[in-house]
């Protein structure tokens, strides 16, 4: 087999290969003979059917198979001679595939880049801690209860906070607006799903009271056919219910597994549940940071094959979501691949670099950090043990959480030689991902200098939108 490489551009590569012409006969003759073995055909006992009337029937298919195979193992065979780690599928084209004579075909692939690992003592970190207290803990109660609360009717008017069922009519210059009406639709006064003026107005009412709503839509309303104009909404009030959150007794404790049922063992598994998420929270914005600090460091020329199969990846991801899991097919082609271009890069570029500092400092996944990963991810499941029992019953799953390990392996490799900065802080701002901690304060800036303007929310009419 004669084999000859030659860099086209970049990371692109050619592969140029022969196999004699011998080889491929000699396949072709095997199988032949194989088939001949056990071939039937009427006039012949089994396998006395001679070998040119196999060849007459199978020889042309045959040879196509033998060419296939024979390209496949060849290209395979020529990496490792020329000691070339493709990136990607090859795009194989064969120049020569006559009988008789040399079977010649090119290979055109890319390779891994070069890496350039930075300095990793110049990588920077904020590590944000913080502890729990009672205080957050009751916070986080509150938002349980917020979560489970419903609603009664009421024989009164209308407060803040009370849901209302109503019809209403919206128009402008006497004339209804496509989208301003709607009939038994909910309504929570204080939620700023209407425009300006909508729910205040509503304040006072009792069920089967009519209103009239005399506003006016915001000068940057988002459809410009009502932008700015004033309107009337005929509103009638079918019920008026109020909010009511449910106690804290042994029935509510109960109801998020507390079998004691009291409020002592209730509050411990809240913490426990929120230091979990907060161990995850910290760990999660040291790694974001971590592998920013790599990124911005490294130098390195992404293979635009990986960058593509990573493309084709995300978009199927997103077409999974967007189906919510129903047999609908949609139309991967609808989603064109600049919505997922620099996600796939980045993604790309990390695991590059991963890859190359695990191969540079021999890395391998950890029994025990293994092991850690399993237990933190079965803590949150009624019977831990039957998840941690699952995860190495499944050699999927396992082999997952080993690359998990290995990944934290890296991460806690740079942490020991990057500057890391722990920043004590609240709870509620430990939780928060680190790029929007460090996009608030230019949000602060801006609202100091310029007044905010009430934008109307989306909703199921052209006045909720």
């Amino acid at each position: 087999m004669q084999v000859s490489l030659e860099t086209l551009s970049g990371l692109e590569r050619k592969l140029t290969i022969e196999v004699p012409a011998e080889t491929i006969d000699k396949q072709v003759k095997n199988r032949l003979a194989e088939t001949a073995k056990t071939f039937q055909m009427k006039g012949f006992r089994k396998g006395k059917v001679p070998i040119s009337v196999i060849k007459s029937r199978f020889g042309k298919g045959m040879r196509q198979e033998v060419l296939g195979d024979v390209m496949n193992q060849s290209y395979y065979e020529a990496l490792t001679q020329e000691n070339v780690r493709p990136a990607g599928q090859p795009k194989i084209e064969a120049t020569n595939m006559t009988e008789g004579e040399d079977l010649a075909f090119t290979a055109i692939f890319e390779v891994f880049p070069e890496i350039t690992i930075g300095d990793f003592s110049k990588i920077k970190v904020e590590k944000r801690l913080a502890e729990i207290n009672d205080k957050d803990i009751d916070t986080m109660i509150e938002t349980l209860r917020e979560q489970r609360k419903h609603y009664h009717q009421v024989d009164r008017t209308a407060e803040k906070d009370d849901q209302l069922t109503i019809d209403f009519t919206g128009s402008i210059a006497g004339e209804e607006f496509v989208g301003g009406s709607a009939k038994g639709s909910t309504l929570i006064i204080g939620s700023g799903t209407m425009i300006p003026g909508f729910e205040d107005g509503l304040i006072g009412a009792k069920s089967g009271e009519d209103k009239k709503l005399k506003l006016k839509f915001p000068k940057d309303y988002h459809k410009e056919d009502l932008a700015g104009k004033a309107c009337v909404f005929d509103v009638k009030v079918n019920s008026v219910a109020g909010v009511h959150y449910p106690e804290l007794n042994e029935e509510f404790f109960k109801s998020f597994d507390i079998k004691g049922g009291s409020e002592k063992e209730f509050r411990a598994e809240v913490k426990q549940n929120m230091t979990r998420e907060l161990d995850n929270a910290v760990k999660n914005n040291v790694k974001e940071q971590v592998l920013k600090g790599l990124t911005d460091a490294a130098t390195l020329t992404l293979p635009k094959s990986v960058v593509d199969s990573e493309i084709d990846n995300l978009r199927q991801q997103a077409i999974q979501r967007y189906s919510g899991g129903s047999n609908q097919t949609i139309d991967a082609s609808l989603l064109p691949a600049e919505m997922f271009q620099t996600q796939a890069e980045q993604r790309v570029t990390v695991g590059l670099i991963i890859n190359e500092i695990i191969k540079e400092n021999d890395l391998k996944a950890s029994p025990a950090k293994v092991r850690e990963i399993i237990e933190e991810l079965a803590a949150g499941y009624e019977n831990p043990k039957e998840v941690v029992a699952w995860y190495y019953s499944e050699s999927e799953q396992l082999q997952q959480i080993e690359g998990m390990a290995l990944e934290e392996s890296v991460i806690d490799l740079i942490l020991d030689k990057a500057k890391v900065d722990e920043k004590q802080t609240s709870y509620e701002e430990a939780l928060k991902p680190i790029e929007k901690l460090e996009q608030e304060p230019e949000k602060k800036a801006k609202k100091k200098s310029s007044k905010a303007k009430p934008k109307a929310k989306a909703d199921e009419s052209e006045s909720k939108k």
